[in-house]
């Protein structure tokens, strides 16, 4: 005999197979992976620290340039 399946699953699985393949291919054609982002992301966030660590003023830090003069 046959083997029984339940067709709504089986349907359901061919288009879960489905989305994920055309989500694969979008992700490969137009996207970075997770580790590709977080690398950027965190280069991106040391060399921001390198440059406001050589900054000679902080911004708002109080000083007369930044008070309003009446």
């Amino acid at each position: 005999m046959s083997k029984i399946i339940n067709l709504n699953q089986a349907r359901k699985s061919r288009a879960r197979a489905a989305k994920r393949a055309r989500g694969d291919e979008n992700a490969r054609r137009h996207g970075m992976s997770k580790a590709e982002r977080e690398a950027t992301a965190k280069t991106q966030e040391k060399s921001n620290r390198h440059l406001d660590g050589h900054a000679l003023q902080k911004p708002n830090s109080g000083s007369i340039d930044s008070k309003e003069t009446p």
